[in-house]
C-alpha cells in the first residue's frame, strides 16, 4: 500500500448523527421516548407496553394513576380487617391486666364512674373535672368479666370486617371511637350523678347502628341486622345491671356518623366524611358540658 493511498476503515461505523440521550447528552442514542420523544439510552429507557419511556414520563404516569380505594372512599388495603384484629387484640390485653395482672386498680382508675356534686365525696370520677375524662375512653376497653368481653368481641369480629373493608381503616376507626365516646358521654349526660359501668358495648351498638345504615345505603337485606339490634336492645332494657345509656348512645352516635360516612357525594365525600366525624365529636362535647354544669364542682 502506497503511503498517499486512502486507508480503509475496519472498525465500526460511525455513529455521527445520532442524537444524544437527553439525560446523558454524550450517549448517542436511537431511541426515543414513545411519550415525549425524547431520545434515551438504554441506561434510562423503562420498558412500556409499546416501546420505551423515559424515567419522568414513567412518574409522571404513576402519579396521575388514581389510588384504588373502597366503596365509601377509603384507602383500599389487601387486608379488610387488620384494624378489627387490633381492636380485639388491645381489648383482650386490657381484661387481662384488669383481671389478672392489675386486680382491682387498673379497673377502679378506667371504668367509667362518676359521683356528683350531692354526693358526699363529690364530686369525683368524670364530675371531678378534665383530668378524669379519660374514663371516657378507657372505659370503652376495659371488660372485668371473660363473657362480657367474649361477647363483645365475638360481635365485632362479626360486624367490624365488613365495615371495614367498605370505610377503610381510618375511617372504621374514627367511626368505631366516636361510637364509643358516644355511649361514655350520654351514659354522663343522664346519670353522672351516680354511675359506675365498664366495657365496649357502646361501641359496639355502634358497629350494629352502622351496619343498618350500610345496608341501607347498598341496599341490601335488612332483616338480620334489624333482627340483631331489637334482640340486643331487648336484652339491654329487660336485664338488670345493664347500662342502657352507653348502648343507646353508642347506637345513635355510630349510626348517625356512619350515615355522614356512606352517604357523603362523591364530589365532596372528603369534606363532608370530615364534617360528620367533627360533627359527632361535637355533640359529645356539648353532652358532656352539659353533665359537667349539672354534676360538676
Amino acid at each position: 500500500m502506497l503511503p498517499d493511498e486512502p486507508r480503509s476503515s475496519t472498525g465500526p461505523a460511525p455513529e455521527a448523527g445520532l442524537p444524544g440521550c437527553y439525560r446523558h447528552p454524550g450517549t448517542p442514542t436511537g431511541v426515543s421516548c414513545t411519550r415525549c420523544e425524547r431520545p434515551i439510552c438504554p441506561q434510562c429507557m423503562v420498558t412500556a407496553s409499546v416501546g420505551f419511556q423515559c424515567p419522568e414520563c414513567v412518574g409522571a404516569g404513576h402519579a396521575g394513576t388514581r389510588r384504588p380505594t373502597t366503596r365509601f372512599g377509603g384507602a383500599s388495603s389487601a387486608d379488610g380487617g387488620l384494624v378489627t384484629r387490633l381492636l380485639i387484640g388491645a381489648n383482650v390485653v386490657v381484661w387481662v391486666l384488669a383481671a389478672y395482672v392489675l386486680t382491682p386498680r387498673l379497673g377502679q382508675t378506667w371504668s367509667l364512674f362518676s359521683a356528683g356534686r350531692d354526693i358526699l365525696g363529690g364530686p369525683a370520677g368524670i364530675a371531678d373535672g378534665p383530668d378524669q375524662w379519660y374514663r371516657l375512653l378507657t372505659a370503652t376497653f376495659l371488660h372485668l368479666e371473660w363473657w362480657h368481653i367474649g361477647l363483645n368481641m365475638l360481635v365485632l369480629f362479626w360486624l367490624g370486617p365488613p365495615l371495614e373493608e367498605a370505610l377503610g381503616r381510618l375511617r372504621f376507626l374514627a367511626l368505631y371511637v366516636v361510637a364509643g365516646l358516644g355511649g361514655s358521654t350520654f351514659a354522663f349526660l343522664v346519670a353522672g350523678d351516680w354511675m359506675n359501668s365498664v366495657g365496649a358495648s357502646g361501641a359496639i351498638f355502634g358497629l350494629i347502628g352502622a351496619t343498618i345504615v350500610m345496608q341501607l345505603r347498598n341496599r341490601g337485606p335488612l332483616a338480620p341486622a334489624v333482627a340483631f339490634l331489637v334482640f340486643n336492645l331487648i336484652v339491654t332494657f329487660s336485664r338488670p345491671g345493664i347500662d342502657w345509656r352507653a348502648h343507646l348512645g353508642g347506637l345513635v352516635l355510630g349510626g348517625l356518623t356512619a350515615a355522614g360516612l356512606m352517604y357523603a357525594p362523591r364530589e365532596r365525600r372528603g369534606l363532608v366524611q370530615g364534617l360528620a366525624v367533627a360533627g359527632a365529636v361535637a355533640v359529645e362535647a356539648a353532652m358532656l358540658l352539659i353533665g359537667m354544669s349539672l354534676y360538676g364542682s
